[in-house]
Order: C-alpha cells, then structure tokens, then sequence
C-alpha cells in the first residue's frame, strides 16, 4: 500500500519569521503606552484668573510663579468671558480670587483629568485664604459616563473592528479586484460605525442626543482606516497588521486624549494630538455631546483629511495594480498571436 506523502514540516526559520510581528507589537505597545500614560506631567495648562485691577493681576503672577512651567496663567475681566473660553476650549479652569467666597469653573466634558489639575491648583490657593473653594461645572458630564472616558473607549471599539476587518478582507477577499475590496471595505465601515453608534447609544447610553452625529463621524474615522487598509495590502502584504497597529493603536490610543489631554502629556503625543484621527473622533464627540457641537467641524474636518488619506492609498494601490496586470495582458496577446500563427500554417 502506498504511503500517503508527509506535508512539509515548516522550518525553525519559518515560524521564527512569523513571530517578528507580535514581538515588535509587543515592543511598541510597551513603549507607545508607557511613555504616555505611565507619569502625566502637566505643561502650559490654561487657566484664568477672573477680575481686573493690581489685585487680580498680583493673583495671576504669584500662581505663575508658584506653578512654573506647568501653568499658562491669564486675566479675563469676567465671569462671561471665562465660561466662553471654557464652552470654546480654551481655558481648564477659570478662579474667581474673592476672599469671601472664592470660586472656581471648569468644564468636566472637556477632560476629567485637566480638570482635577485645575481644581488641585485653585484649592491650594484657596486654602491660603482658610475658604473652602466653590467649584461649578459650566459642562458636566452624564451620569453614564462621570469620567468622560466614553468616547476614547468609542473609539476603541470602532478602532478594532476596523483594523482587524482590515486583516479579514485581505486574507478572505485574496482574490478580489480592488475595486470589489474596496466596496467591501466601505460596507464594513459601515457596520463597524453602526455597532460603535449602539454601543454609544441605547447600550450605554452615552449619547444622549446627536446620535447620527456621532455615527457620522465613527463612519469618517473607521472607512478612512480600512481604506488605509485595504490600499497598502498589496504593498505590505504580511506587514500591514504591523503597520495598522503602529498607526491605529499605538499612536493613535495614545494620543488621543481620551484619558489625558495634550498639556497633561509630552510633547511628542500631544502634537500629534493636534492631526490624529483618534484626537478627531474622541474630541468630535466630546464636542458634540457636551459643547452643543462648537469646534466639530474642525474635528469632522480631520477625518475628512483623514479619508482623503485613504482615497490616495486606495488610488496608488490601483495604479500598481494596473501596472502588475499590464505585462500579463501583454503576455496573454502574444501568446494567442503565437497560437494563430501555428493555427494558420
């Protein structure tokens, strides 16, 4: 009886080839989290002292002098105009130096985080007064999300089904045309935004209202990843899970300012907090859902940018698959011509 032929066993090389890519995700998720999150520092926080006159202006100097470089410390000459600057998201804390009663605004739906360190600040300074401090939230959040944390972890979802879907198409969909993968693409985005707009909505209830906003927008950001996607799969190939995790976790999670903001981070993720399409949908939504939508279109205008990202990748994938196919056609008319010449002697 014939034996049956042994598949091939894969080589030590093989397999150690194929776990360079968790190493790396394993190094770079260490690094990318640990030096965002592991010891926030604040740096140029702005906040504001309320009133006019030497007084108020002696106030803002000593807290400058006292906080250093971790403080940006102005003058509004009233209350009006420090709650304006909070709704705008200009300003982490407004103090009302007033010896009786002194006060302090802030703007929870901003960031929970940004507003502890203004709060810890102005109670210090306070307590010089022996008066117990006055805090009044101009943007509270809901008591389904007292920590303002809902939006990055929005985003979470919504990354992963996006990213990981990218994985999916190129290993399922192999054999597709691009311009099929990239229709699959765009109805995956679709599913992924309508499942983050659930969870956002009548899930957990963090979207009290503009919920097709907020699915407008997790649309923008999850199509523009699985255009990035799908259009550098036929260039990366096995290092696209690679690449998408670099861009879309690593960098994007962390300088998303979903659990601390720029000026509570360092310089290289709080400037990237300034473009990046997680900073777009988590500062989209906040804006949306606790500012009555003041500054989302310049968020909405980051994903868009975003999107646009993924429609040069799509794009630059398709010339190169032009291209791969022109030599193939060219090889298939020769060989017919070659079939004709035999055919006709």
């Amino acid at each position: 009886m014939a034996q049956q032929p042994t598949a091939a066993i894969p080589s030590v090389r093989h397999v150690l080839t194929h776990l360079i890519t968790p190493l790396l995700m394993c190094i770079g998720m260490g690094l990318a989290y640990m030096s965002a999150f592991m010891v926030p520092h604040p740096h140029h926080v702005k906040v504001a002292v309320i009133g006019q006159g030497p007084q108020v202006a002696a106030v803002a100097q000593a807290i400058q002098s006292k906080g250093g470089d971790a403080l940006q410390v102005s003058t509004l000459p009233s209350t009006e105009a420090a709650v304006a600057q909070l709704h705008s998201r200009d300003l982490v804390g407004a103090f009302v130096p007033d010896p009786a009663k002194p006060q302090l605004y802030i703007a929870e739906g901003n960031s929970d985080s940004s507003a502890t360190v203004a709060t810890k600040v102005f109670t210090t300074v306070a307590a010089v007064e022996d008066k117990p401090l006055t805090v009044t939230d101009v943007a509270p959040t809901t008591a389904d999300d007292p920590t303002n944390s809902g939006p990055f972890f929005l985003m979470i979802a919504v990354s992963i089904g996006s990213y990981s879907a990218v994985a999916a198409i190129g290993a399922g969909a192999a054999g597709w045309s691009l311009k099929r993968k990239t229709v699959l693409a765009l109805g995956t985005a679709t599913a992924v935004s309508a499942i983050g707009a659930a969870l956002a909505g009548p899930v957990f209830h963090l979207a009290h209202h503009s919920l097709a906003a907020v699915w407008g927008l997790a649309w923008l950001y999850s199509a523009a990843i699985l255009l990035i996607g799908v259009g550098l799969h036929p260039f990366l190939k096995r290092w696209t899970t690679l690449v998408m995790m670099v861009l879309f976790v690593m960098l994007n999670f962390t300088s998303s300012g979903g659990l601390f903001q720029p000026e509570l981070q360092d310089g290289f993720f709080g400037g990237l907090h300034a473009f990046w399409n997680g900073a777009g949908l988590v500062e989209g939504v906040r804006s949306l859902l606790y500012f009555g939508g003041s500054g989302v279109a310049r968020h909405a205008w980051t994903l868009v940018g975003w999107l646009g990202v993924g429609a040069l990748a799509v794009g630059a994938a398709a010339i190169a698959e032009r291209r791969n196919r022109m030599p193939e056609v060219e090889t298939e008319a020769e060989a017919e011509e070659e079939m004709e010449e035999l055919v006709a002697v």
